[in-house]
């Protein structure tokens, strides 16, 4: 890893239990010159003290949002006070491994690449429920039929972009309907999206995972709006 910056952009709502292990992890990750900025997406769980008392002194930047928007809105929040050459997503859940930074975002540090994803499921063994492993595999299919890209996993939340190419986008959507709009975005600026694989570690909806049904829906009309 060279000496340019990368900026980690934490989205988080009512994440009390892990928001502090997120942090003191992404931290410790291999990238000698990052900038950790958390969004605080209108907590009501406890995150926000957490944040002011235990994350203040261990980040670059925390914004509070106003309204509880969704992870749309609360990444169109971190992305524009971003000052890195690189910005990756960061979760606030502990299903992803910040120590697999240098595999993601070297390829756009190198200048191979202005966008990679973090793919679940390229070369791996698949993990995670079934059902949301089938809804994963079919948005993808149906996002690349509209973008030509040739993605395994366009849900991923490790995804890291060029600072230049996330800040010419405008992101309208408020919650989970993100993830299908950045990628058509990025392909209608004829942008290939490069891949590489990543660890995953599931959690389920009674440990706070958030995305449901009507994500699902909503991320099948983004394909279809933003194509």
């Amino acid at each position: 890893m060279n000496e340019k910056k990368l900026t980690i952009v934490i989205p988080c709502y009512n994440e009390k239990d892990n928001i502090l292990n997120i942090v003191n992890k992404v931290k410790e990750s291999p990238v000698p010159n990052k900038e950790i900025i958390v969004v605080d997406d209108m907590s009501s769980d406890g995150t926000r003290e957490i944040l002011e008392t235990e994350i203040k002194p261990l980040v670059d930047k925390i914004i509070y949002q106003e309204k509880n928007g969704g992870k749309g809105a609360a990444l169109r929040t971190g992305f524009a006070a971003a000052t890195g050459d690189v910005v990756i997503i960061q979760d606030a859940d502990m299903e992803y491994d910040p120590m697999e930074y240098p595999a993601i975002v070297e390829p756009i540090m190198a200048g191979k690449a202005k966008v990679v994803y973090g793919s679940r499921f390229k070369g791996k063994k698949a993990k995670g429920y079934l059902k949301n492993r089938i809804a994963n595999k079919f948005l993808t299919m149906l996002s690349n039929l509209f973008t030509h890209q040739k993605l395994t996993d366009m849900e991923t939340c490790y995804k890291a972009f060029k600072r230049e190419v996330i800040q010419s986008i405008t992101i309208e959507e408020e919650r989970f309907g993100f993830e299908p709009e950045i990628t058509a975005k990025i392909s209608k600026q004829r942008i290939r999206i490069h891949e590489v694989p990543i660890s995953y570690y599931p959690r389920t909806n009674e440990e706070g995972k958030k995305i449901g049904f009507r994500d699902g829906l909503r991320a099948i009309y983004c394909i279809w709006r933003y194509r």
